[in-house]
C-alpha cells in the first residue's frame, strides 16, 4: 500500500530523515517509535504531503505522490491535539471532510452516524466538542479522519494527551477497530507500550534512520543494538566477549544461548535473567533501590564488580533496600546484541 524509496528530508543544513526505505502492506498496522529528534514525526509529514521532500520518492498503491497536494493523497490524518473545529459540533466535525470531497447532506449524514457508532458515540452528532471528555474527543477525531474512507489512515501520537488507564483501553480498541475495518495505519509515537499494543510491526528510528523493524515479539525479544535495547528500557546492558557458550564480562562469566557469534560483542540480559540468590553465593550484590510492578518488583542491585544491575523479582518476598544478595544470570535471557 505504501512505499517509501530512500526518503529523505532536510532542515537547512540538517537531515531530518536520511534515505528511509520503508514498505507498509494493505491492512498492516506500523507503528514508528524512537527518542524526540528520531525523524519519526517528519517521516508522517513527508507522507501526508505536509513536508517537502529532499530526495527519494514516496508511493501509495502504485501512485507516485510527488508533487500531490496534502487534501488530494488519500490518506487520512488524526493528531495528538486532534484539532477538532471548535465552532463546529461533533457531526459537523465528522462530516467536515466528508463535504470537501463532495458528499450530499444526506450521504454526509449516514456515514457520520454509522462512524460514531464505530467508534463508540453513537447519536453523539449534535454535541459540542467543548463538552467532550479527552477521551471522546479522540474518537471524533478518529471518526472524521476515517470518514472519506482514507487508503492510508497516519497518527500522530493519538493517545499521548491522556492518561495511562485510558490511552491502554483505547489502544485496545482501536487495534480490534482497525482490524474490523481493514485500514492501513502508519502510527507514529514514543510511547512502546502503545506501539507494541497496537501494531503488527514496529519500526524503530535512531537520526533520521531505521534501527530496526520486525513484528513486536521480534523487536522485543532481539533488539538490533545497544541503542535498541536501552530505548526499550533494558538497563542490562554490557560489552563483553563471547566465545562458546559463554561471555567474558564486567560481572564475570555469563552464559549466553548456543551458536552466539564469538567476538566483543554487547549483551543484554534481561531483568527477568538475572536471579537473586542468598548472600555468599555468585556475583555479591547490595540492593539500592527497588521499584513496585504490581506482581513484581524490580530491584535495582550494586554488584561488587562491574555495572548495576535491574533484577525482576516476586512480590512475596523480594529482599530490602540495604540487603546483601547473590545473583546468577540466565542464559536463556541473555541477547547477544549487534555492533
Amino acid at each position: 500500500m505504501l512505499v517509501l524509496d530512500d526518503l529523505t528530508v532536510r532542515y537547512g543544513d540538517r537531515t531530518a530523515v536520511a534515505g528511509v526505505g520503508l514498505d507498509v502492506a494493505d491492512h498492516e498496522i506500523v507503528s514508528v517509535l524512537g527518542p524526540s529528534g528520531s525523524g519519526k514525526s517528519t517521516l508522517l509529514r513527508a507522507v501526508a504531503g505536509l513536508q517537502p521532500v529532499a530526495g527519494g520518492r514516496v508511493l501509495l498503491a502504485g501512485r507516485d505522490l510527488a508533487g500531490v497536494p496534502a487534501h488530494r493523497r488519500g490518506v487520512g490524518l488524526m493528531f495528538q491535539d486532534q484539532q477538532l473545529f471548535p465552532h463546529r459540533d461533533v457531526g459537523g466535525n465528522v462530516a467536515f471532510g466528508l463535504r470537501m470531497h463532495g458528499a450530499s447532506r444526506a450521504a454526509a449524514r449516514e456515514r457520520v452516524a454509522e462512524l460514531l457508532a464505530l467508534v463508540g458515540l453513537p447519536g453523539a452528532e449534535g454535541r459540542a466538542v467543548g463538552a467532550l471528555s479527552g477521551g471522546e474527543q479522540q474518537r471524533v477525531a478518529l471518526a472524521r479522519a476515517l470518514a472519506p474512507s482514507p487508503q492510508l489512515l497516519m497518527l500522530d501520537e493519538p493517545l499521548g494527551q491522556l492518561d495511562r488507564s485510558l490511552r491502554e483501553r483505547l489502544v485496545v480498541e482501536l487495534r480490534q477497530l482497525f482490524g474490523r475495518l481493514g485500514t492501513t495505519v502508519l502510527a507514529v509515537t514514543h510511547d512502546q507500550g502503545e506501539a507494541f499494543a497496537l501494531a503488527d510491526r514496529v519500526v524503530v528510528m535512531r537520526e533520521g534512520r531505521i534501527a530496526q523493524s520486525g513484528t513486536p515479539v521480534e523487536v522485543w525479544e532481539r533488539p538490533a543494538d545497544e541503542f535498541v535495547a536501552r530505548f526499550l528500557g533494558f538497563a542490562n546492558v554490557v560489552r563483553g566477549t563471547v566465545h562458546g557458550a559463554v561471555a567474558d564480562t564486567p560481572w564475570g562469566k555469563v552464559g549466553v544461548p548456543a551458536a552466539s557469534a564469538p567476538g566483543e560483542r554487547s549483551l543484554l540480559v534481561r531483568p527477568a535473567g538475572v536471579r537473586v540468590l542468598p548472600a555468599g553465593s555468585g556475583l555479591g550484590c547490595e540492593v539500592v533501590g527497588r521499584t513496585f510492578r504490581g506482581e513484581h518488583v524490580l530491584l535495582a542491585l550494586r554488584p561488587e564488580r562491574g555495572p548495576g544491575l535491574e533484577s525482576s523479582v516476586a512480590l512475596r518476598g523480594a529482599p530490602e533496600v540495604g540487603d546483601r544478595v547473590g545473583v546468577e544470570f540466565a542464559a536463556s535471557e541473555v541477547v547477544v546484541l549487534g555492533g
